[in-house]
């Protein structure tokens, strides 16, 4: 048999991996892998299908088919023997049957492509075999490797015992040092006349200082500054780093980005952008913030994969006189979240009352420290837990590029999302044409986004769309998305009601914040 290639392609005829055998131009390969879908007809259970050239031969995986490319001379009967060695193989490498675990293992695969056939031809070997050979297992190899390892641990050893060879060696000369200054600075004034000393080696000008005799103070008259020794050129720069980065500014305001006058460190930034959102609620001496936090991963064809929520309310107390009360909450979540007090909070009271107070109603709770009181959890498949789902959908195009639709609904009418930023990925270096637009985009060439951004989502603007064509695209190229917004209404429905005094009852004065964030929420 002569076998001309060796594919993977998707149902659709998308080709993910492809290995060719003889001598043949790739135009003339994408072609016949092209024409393979056309020539599928469905209800049909043959494994092969012919043309007036070549034949196909394959083999259903799942949602792939293995695909050989050979001359209608060849054999049928070898022809299908080597396909199941082919579909063999490909388990071996590839825990799931899947597009991205096939392109994550292409070279896996292609070498052990290589293995089965060579110059067209099918070479005997077994699939123990192919593991053999790929992987490459060598003797001498790892004799090589450990007489490598041996000689940089010895090199490394040698470093060390040089390294400390040269410490002793600059140890002792600090030592002459100091002693050869020691004695000049005892000798007076008369002793400065000598410039040459042993071991320091430093001019009698630079540590005048050191000696100089005693006089009135009135007597003192300014001295000029001493002239500074010239720095070596590997010696530490302090605000080197600044004048780098003014640079490095000044160099992108002249090609016309927009830097803000004191740009934050790239560490610093990258904390930044992942940070809680700060709130401007005044604190009174009680204070309460209600965080939550969400975690959410959506399927590109719908489908919720994981739903996690996080909440936390902390306690802080200003004023020693506030130390000992207790927090009355309303619970109106009919979600089934679960809630967890802290271990000091009196559990009882709060199952039965909704109240958190300490367990030994004697202690106040700590001053001037955020204390965590209460947390809570919930996690679902239920996808009607999502506040806000995102539909994109894009479509190729006749210009082998894509129609790109987006679409995002509030589905929680009660929130009001704020910073609303919708990241989409663009293949590298294409340029977005926008048709329309509700909000604000910005397409960040550098890291190959498109920023669609919306200030505010909430009831009374709980829709909107946005809709763009990328040249030279594939759907695939726009996944996955990624979600961020802010909210001051929590997702959990729980509010603190009043804060009580536990000696009287009385009600005390108290602000409260609440905060709602992704910590996660992408489109894959």
């Amino acid at each position: 048999m002569v076998l001309i290639a060796a594919a993977v392609c998707t149902k659709a005829g998308k080709t993910i991996v492809s290995r060719q055998f003889v001598e043949m131009t790739k135009a003339r390969i994408e072609g016949l892998l092209a024409a393979f879908p056309k020539l599928m007809t469905s209800g049909k259970q043959h494994t092969f299908v012919e043309t007036d050239s070549v034949r196909y031969v394959y083999q259903p995986l799942e949602k792939l088919y293995m695909l050989l490319i050979t001359t209608k001379a060849s054999n049928i009967l070898e022809d299908l023997e080597t396909l199941r060695l082919f579909s063999k193989v490909i388990p071996e490498y590839c825990r799931s049957l899947e597009e991205k675990e096939i392109i994550e293992n292409a070279f896996d695969l292609i070498f052990a492509f290589d293995e089965i056939v060579a110059l067209g031809y099918r070479e005997s070997v077994n699939l123990a075999q192919i593991k053999t050979f790929v992987e490459m297992d060598s003797h001498e190899e790892k004799v090589y490797q450990a007489v490598r390892q041996t000689q940089e641990r010895e090199a490394k050893q040698k470093m060390r015992e040089r390294a400390k060879e040269l410490q002793r060696q600059r140890m002792e000369q600090k030592k002459s040092g100091l002693g050869g200054r020691g004695a000049i600075g005892g000798s007076g004034p008369e002793g400065f006349g000598n410039r040459s000393m042993g071991g320091g080696g430093i001019s009698s000008d630079s540590i005048s200082s050191l000696s100089t005799p005693s006089v009135n103070i009135g007597e003192i008259k300014p001295m000029a500054a001493p002239a500074k020794p010239s720095a070596p050129r590997n010696a530490l720069k302090l605000g080197g780093k600044n004048r780098d980065a003014d640079t490095f500014v000044d160099q992108l305001k002249n090609e016309g980005e927009k830097v803000v006058s004191a740009p934050l460190p790239a560490a610093v930034a990258s904390s930044a952008a992942k940070a809680k959102p700060v709130s401007d609620v005044p604190m009174d001496d009680v204070h309460l913030r209600m965080e939550d936090k969400v975690v959410i991963r959506v399927g590109r064809d719908g489908g919720l994969q994981s739903f996690e929520l996080s909440g936390l309310l902390t306690l802080r107390i200003s004023d020693e006189k506030y130390g000992r009360i207790k927090v009355q909450l309303d619970n109106t979540d009919q979600r089934g979240i679960q809630l967890q007090t802290h271990p000091n909070v009196d559990k009882e009271l709060f199952r039965n009352q909704n109240q958190i107070g300490l367990k030994n109603p004697a202690k106040p709770f700590p001053l001037n420290t955020d204390v965590g009181v209460l947390k809570w959890r919930y996690q679902t498949q239920d996808e009607s837990a999502v506040p806000l789902t995102i539909n994109c959908w894009p479509s190729e195009n006749a210009e082998g590029g894509c129609d790109v639709n987006i679409e995002y609904e509030l589905e929680h009418t009660r929130l009001e999302l704020q910073d609303v930023c919708i990241t989409i990925p663009l293949p590298m270096g294409v340029a977005p044409s926008i048709a329309e637009c509700d909000g604000d985009y910005n397409h960040d060439s550098r890291k190959n986004v498109l920023q669609w951004n919306l200030p505010v989502i909430d009831a009374a603007s709980k829709q909107g769309s946005m809709e763009f064509t990328v040249p030279s695209s594939i759907p695939g190229d726009f996944f996955p998305l990624d979600i961020s917004f802010s909210s001051k209404i929590p997702y959990a429905e729980l509010a603190p009601a009043k804060v009580l005094l536990v000696d009287d009852g009385a009600e005390v004065k108290f602000s409260a914040e609440t905060v709602f964030y992704t910590d996660k929420f992408e489109i894959v």
